[in-house]
């Protein structure tokens, strides 16, 4: 079942056409987000960037839209696939609704929210080999719409197909300076000693929801250095570590980037962390 408006319909069900406005021009915001018995991780985080992002894209924000509001609605869409003990992850999609052409006739919305079932409910490391590449096609714009999570990701597309062409696991993007600036489906963190670093928001990397949660956690320790600061291709081969993070995989370690391979030491640190902190959220 997916909801559409509120509305329970069977996942066969026509209820889109040729002139909706996400499939025209991209003109939809979308959020990942990862369930744990029937609780959003992190839900708060993901409704307010959702919010900034609609008044960003000029969409209008019905009054009914509140976090309890659409956070009922994913629950509803839980039960009725029969996930609501269960971990799932949950696709919001926000789109414009029909009419014009890029200038859209209306700023009123529509959404649809899917489900589906994951495999566990905590966050488990992927020890398996993860090499990496970077995908040098095209390049990311630095700016504030570059952190946005609307529908129009066709670098991450043509990148992924790129991957698996080539027999990578992810691959990193760069935008018009050459700078490194996320991974395809997550953002970038690299270790070298004490000192962890991730490319800052103004080079056009996702405002990432697990991003903020791994920050505030380091910022916490001050066994470690955080830095958001620009990183070239040429730091990636000097790293002790790399690790890739959303809010679906948690902590994604990377172990071969070229000739260079790393540790997954601190990964598997945060995900311990991720882990206990989530449970005293639970408890509480």
């Amino acid at each position: 079942m997916v909801n559409y408006n509120g509305n329970l319909v069977g996942n066969d069900s026509s209820f889109l056409n040729h002139e909706n406005r996400g499939l025209r021009y991209g003109d939809a915001l979308f959020e990942t987000l990862r369930v744990k018995q029937s609780g959003i991780l992190f839900w708060e985080d993901h409704y307010f960037r959702l919010m900034a992002s609609m008044r960003m894209l000029r969409m209008e924000i019905p009054m009914d839209f509140t976090l309890e509001y659409l956070n009922e609605q994913i629950k509803q869409t839980l039960q009725a696939n029969s996930l609501s003990n269960s971990a799932a992850r949950v696709r919001l999609t926000v789109f414009r609704n029909n009419g014009g052409r890029y200038l859209p006739q209306t700023n009123e919305v529509s959404f649809i929210i899917e489900t589906e079932a994951l495999d566990s409910e905590e966050y488990t490391l992927n020890q398996r080999p993860y090499e990496i590449e970077l995908y040098k096609d095209y390049f990311l714009a630095p700016g504030l719409l570059s952190g946005l999570k609307t529908a129009n990701k066709a670098i991450n597309v043509l990148g992924s197909i790129y991957a698996k062409e080539n027999g990578y696991q992810n691959c990193l993007l760069l935008n018009v300076n050459k700078e490194v600036v996320e991974a395809l489906h997550g953002n970038l963190f690299l270790v070298q000693g004490q000192k962890i670093k991730t490319p800052p928001l103004s080079s056009g990397c996702l405002n990432g929801v697990m991003r903020k949660q791994l920050i505030e956690l380091l910022k916490a320790d001050d066994t470690y250095q955080l830095e958001e600061g620009t990183i070239s291709p040429f730091d990636l081969q000097k790293a002790d570590e790399l690790f890739i993070t959303n809010v679906i995989a948690g902590v994604q370690p990377v172990s071969k980037y070229r000739k260079a391979q790393y540790k997954s030491i601190m990964a598997t640190e945060l995900i311990h962390r991720l882990n206990k902190n989530l449970e005293k959220l639970s408890s509480d």
